[in-house]
């Protein structure tokens, strides 16, 4: 049977809130929650960002407060400034019918602010525990008559550092209150602080797996670390995105990948722990009256973020494990709408997708990434849907008295018309259309078996042993494959380049010491390196186009192996 609020025992004035919020059906953790909340039971719960906690603790919440005391009667604790100011508005919104003041304190916003909203008496405190701290110490921020406490997000609070905070504020307030701690995970932290603090809980849980995959598409794209930003540019033109957030590793990426999305004609920001609050707030405030689209953010400075209408989550580097992954696309997919979840794979990393998988209880579908022709044949399909839109407008008068002109004077309609639009679209400034190689699945190393260095555990055949190796099989743990009779006439992967160098199996050159001297010495990765085939006095090594310049630019006899010069040249 499925429960509506009026069945979870709100009083009127609450449900009235929930109406005009336009709130239809509550969420699982809403059903289990707030009845237990009511009955003044502490609770313990484990949901995602996403799933409508904040309604679940801060509807009882306000419920069981007496307005006008002036005194602090609950506190909500959270990890960070966006939560707390997050938390702070949704809080608001649900006590919009009654008399009950609600406030919140972070750090990076001034202390004056928040001492005169304190002193001037509210009945909710919302905060990060290191500036509770701060206004606790000043002496502005009692918390005797608290007996409501929220511990929001347990997990990441903890994680970052706020446990002997988080202690101190409990052990201020009075022993008899209700508590209410709500975390995605249950590390050892955690489970300290429920058994110190938190007597005779009920536990609710919402399986991480459910939520995000009821309402989110979920899929992976096999890259190479240098192509992602060539990908990630085909995705976005590609996909319709309302609003994406992007996951990068570090913050450093964040604002390098921002920078050249903003470069390629994306208009992003970028959310990272060098920003100060202003700064964070005004990016967010535009993320939300979509003056931009797109957000590039690190892990640490998207936790708490609660955006409306997210279309898509793009890993740009894959998470570290399950719990991360349901993190980031927790974001997407909510309220009922589809949202859009995609993660770059590269080589290196194969093995985290069935960890993820095998956390999630769901395949995740890989997903090809568009072609150029692809994004020419929608770029033409958005011309016309823009023409389409002109014409359903109608007056040309003056439009059409121009072409009246110009067929007097002989010119044909369509040669009008096809000279119309490419003056029209030579003002469009069109994104760059950058190669994408995609990943080498095998790479393979061909030796000399009459030569040193070649492995007698190997069967020899011809005058040739080739090795095929498969970047994936080392990471599932599956043997290196063997195939047979490869030549210098062997096709070239799409991408690839094949160049000579004037050193071979003579000169003691082994496929490790090519791969080295050219990511080493010449700069480019060494994924972009493909198949080497060693000879007596040469050798051959295939590369990535898009590196063909840099490489042969920098080798003329510029680096050397085994104290050799090595000379590259375009293989005939």
């Amino acid at each position: 049977m499925e429960l509506k609020f009026t069945d979870l025992g709100l009083s009127a004035t609450y449900l009235q809130a929930i109406e005009s919020l336009n709130y239809s059906i509550p969420t699982p953790i809403q059903q289990h929650a707030i009845p237990l909340l009511l009955q003044g039971k502490n609770v313990v719960g484990q949901a995602q960002t996403g799933t409508g906690k904040t309604a679940a603790f801060a509807l009882p919440l306000l419920q069981n407060l007496s307005p006008g005391t002036g005194k602090v009667q609950a506190l909500i604790l959270t990890p960070t400034r966006e939560l707390a100011n997050q938390v702070a508005d949704a809080t608001k919104d649900f006590a919009r019918f009654s008399n009950i003041q609600v406030t919140p304190v972070y750090g990076g916003q001034s202390y004056q602010i928040q001492i005169r909203q304190l002193k001037r008496g509210v009945d909710v405190v919302v905060g990060t525990p290191g500036r509770l701290m701060d206004l606790m110490r000043k002496g502005v921020l009692d918390l005797s008559h608290v007996n409501f406490v929220v511990l929001d997000e347990a997990d990441e609070m903890l994680d970052m550092g706020f446990a002997e905070d988080v202690e101190t504020i409990l052990q201020s307030i009075p022993l008899e209150r209700q508590i209410a701690l709500f975390s995605a995970t249950f590390p050892h932290s955690v489970k300290q602080i429920v058994n110190k603090h938190v007597k005779n809980p009920e536990h609710v849980r919402i399986d991480p797996a459910n939520v995000t995959v009821a309402e989110t598409d979920q899929s992976y794209c096999f890259v190479r670390e240098d192509s992602k930003l060539a990908a990630l540019s085909r995705l976005l033109e590609m996909e319709e995105i309302q609003s994406a957030l992007i996951f990068t590793r570090t913050k450093i990426r964040a604002q390098e990948v921002s920078d050249e999305l903003n470069l390629r004609g994306f208009q992003s920001e970028s959310l990272h722990g060098d920003l100060n609050q202003d700064r964070r707030e005004s990016v967010l405030r535009r993320l939300r009256s979509h003056s931009i689209s797109i957000l590039v953010a690190t892990d640490v400075a998207a936790r708490g973020l609660d955006i409306d209408d997210l279309s898509h989550v793009i890993n740009f580097d894959v998470p570290q494990d399950g719990e991360d992954y349901v993190h980031r696309i927790g974001r997407t997919g909510r309220a009922g709408k589809k949202g859009i979840a995609i993660t770059f794979i590269t080589p290196k990393e194969r093995q985290r997708l069935p960890q993820i998988e095998a956390y999630t209880k769901h395949k995740i579908v890989e997903s090809r990434i568009p072609t150029i022709e692809a994004i020419k044949a929608q770029r033409e399909s958005k011309f016309i849907e823009k023409l389409q839109n002109q014409l359903g407008k109608g007056s040309f008068s003056q439009e059409r008295a121009i072409i009246t002109r110009l067929s007097e004077s002989s010119y044909d309609l369509i040669d009008i018309a096809a000279a119309a639009i490419q003056l029209v679209r030579a003002q469009e400034t069109a994104k760059p259309l950058e190669e994408f190689v995609a990943p080498v699945s095998s790479f393979k190393v061909i030796r000399n078996p009459d030569k040193k260095g070649f492995n007698p555990g190997v069967k020899r055949t011809n005058s040739f042993e080739t090795i095929q190796k498969d970047r994936s099989a080392k990471t599932f743990g599956k043997p290196l494959k063997k195939t047979f009779g490869m030549n210098i006439n062997s096709q070239l992967e799409d991408g690839m380049v094949r160049l000579k160098m004037n050193l071979g199996g003579r000169h003691g050159i082994r496929p490790g010491d090519i791969v080295g001297a050219i990511a080493s010495e010449v700069g480019i990765p060494g994924k972009a390196i493909g198949e080497i085939m060693i000879q007596d006095d040469q050798s051959f090594v295939d590369i990535a186009e898009q590196h063909l310049r840099k490489v042969l630019h920098n080798s003329s006899g510029k680096f050397s192996v085994r104290g050799k010069p090595v000379y590259l040249s375009l293989a005939q």
